[in-house]
């Protein structure tokens, strides 16, 4: 089963272009259900079944895992199985027509325009750090990207004179978004002032944000940042990585954006995951109404 299991991962790599953490996710959960096959006495997949699935399944929500949980491993199994009857080592597909947990809809957490002005305020500017956070929450909030591609962002990504930026998105797909004239502005800052002092004049680095050590900024380490700044600015909300592209798509809508550019900018495939931001707009117009009508 699992030199199956590494020609799928192999298959979603080289065919389907799909990012690191998203193999990692897949071989992940993919050999915790592979282990438990093995212990039903299943070690090739001619000997898988449907009940093997499904008593996986049974287990995994006697457990208490979440229903998103079971859903993802679910989606893991039916890819795996998929790839299985294609490659002829099964002849039926044992998943068909099973369903995922149905999922409570769980609106993104925002901030508002003020919340938004009080975290990308926090910033100091007089220390090349300081001046690289304000670059990098500037950024973030200007083109909605998420932290794994502001990290991953190369001096060359970036053209400030004609204001915009290219990022490789989930299944490396390319996009080019617009860039504000503010965050512009800081990243230039940041360029002049900030990155030569990080790097400390060491060979040139490709990466456009870096840690005090020269190197790239990692995920985790924007996430103590931002972290950080929420708890200096004293906000109130539980803030993520992913809450200035939450923020950004609906501030977005809310002054009248479209759709579908909104969509084509945070790289979401399918239209129906953008459309969860119309649903907040609808609560925040509820709001307004109810505050300002006199028989609200």
């Amino acid at each position: 089963m699992e030199r199956w299991l590494e020609e799928f991962i192999h298959y979603l790599a080289v065919e389907r272009g799909l990012a690191q953490n998203t193999l990692a996710s897949y071989r992940i959960d993919l050999n915790q259900y592979i282990n438990y096959l093995k212990k039903q006495g299943v070690t090739s997949p001619p000997l898988m079944e449907r009940n093997h699935i499904l008593a996986y399944l049974y287990k995994l929500q006697k457990e208490g895992k979440a229903p998103a949980t079971v859903s993802r491993y679910l989606a893991a199994i039916k890819h795996f199985n998929r790839f299985l009857l294609a490659e002829g080592a099964i002849t039926e597909d044992h998943t068909a027509g099973l369903e995922s947990p149905k999922l409570a809809q769980r609106l993104p957490k925002v901030l508002s325009t003020a919340e938004v002005e009080t975290l990308l305020s926090q910033p100091q500017l007089a220390d090349p750090a300081g001046i690289r956070d304000k670059a990098m929450l500037e950024l973030l909030y200007a083109t909605g990207i998420r932290v794994s591609e502001l990290v991953s962002l190369n001096l060359q990504d970036v053209d400030l004179d004609m204001g915009y930026i290219r990022c490789f998105g989930k299944g490396s797909k390319e996009r080019i978004i617009p860039l504000g004239s503010v965050a512009a502005h800081y990243v230039r800052e940041y360029l002049a002032r900030s990155r030569v002092k990080l790097t400390r004049g060491k060979a040139e680095h490709p990466a456009l944000f870096v840690n005090i050590q020269g190197r790239r900024l990692t995920r985790q380490g924007f996430w103590k940042i931002i972290k950080k700044y929420a708890r200096e600015g004293k906000i109130d909300k539980h803030i993520t990585p992913h809450t200035l592209r939450h923020s950004f798509a609906t501030h977005l809508l809310e002054n009248g954006a479209d759709l579908r550019a909104v969509q084509e900018m945070l790289g979401h495939a399918d239209i129906s995951t953008t459309q969860i931001y119309t649903h907040l707009t609808k609560i925040r117009l509820r709001e307004v109404y109810t505050n300002a009508h006199p028989r609200a």
